[in-house]
């Protein structure tokens, strides 16, 4: 992709966007409802008043319009919304998802929101390494599996429980803003194609 200085605004904001994310889950392990609105109103805004293109990280350079940014929005919110429902994911991570897709559009939310799931298997089994608690959450992760599946086969709730032992958690905010940087580095700007 060839840098011009009209893709400076996409890319500064939702970068900025990204790290107010991430600063505000690693320090109170929330992500403010304000911020992911702002973030939802400039990525509509820029759909709809940029002038028309292949998307605001792509050439040619340009918005998708209105239309597929909220369906980027909607895209991104289902996605993560599942692991929101079985209690492995926070409420303020699916919104910042949603919130990304209005910049992307639904192919490369879709792109962006399994870049972000990767990225937060391979940041937990780093921190579990670096920490040493591997075993520990290898264990927990077969306990909250085995216990969620057995309880939906019996007609229960297939609800993730907390494990006994709790190893730490990981901010979700870093997984899905190193996903999705990762996801546009890779597929804009170095020409892999990942879907």
């Amino acid at each position: 992709m060839n840098f011009e200085s009209r893709h400076l605004l996409p890319i500064v904001l939702l970068a900025a966007l990204l790290a107010g994310a991430v600063l505000c889950d690693v320090r109170s392990r929330r992500i403010p409802n304000p911020l992911v609105l702002a973030g939802i109103v400039a990525g509509l805004a820029l759909q709809a008043t940029v002038t028309p293109g292949a998307g605001l990280f792509s050439e040619p350079f340009g918005a998708l319009g209105l239309l597929k940014g909220a369906a980027g929005m909607g895209l991104g919110l289902l996605l993560l919304l599942p692991m929101y429902g079985l209690g492995a994911m926070g409420a303020g991570d699916v919104k910042l998802m949603a919130m990304i897709g209005t910049f992307l559009g639904p192919l490369d939310t879709l792109g962006a929101g399994l870049s972000s799931v990767l990225a937060g298997g391979l940041l937990s089994l780093l921190v579990a390494l670096c920490t040493g608690s591997l075993r520990k959450v290898s264990g927990n992760v077969k306990v909250m599996v085995l216990g969620s599946v057995l309880r939906g086969m019996a007609g229960g709730s297939a609800r993730v429980d907390s494990p006994a032992t709790v190893t730490g958690q990981l901010p979700y905010a870093v997984a899905i803003a190193s996903g999705t940087l990762c996801y546009l580095l890779l597929t804009r700007y170095f020409g892999w194609s990942l879907l």
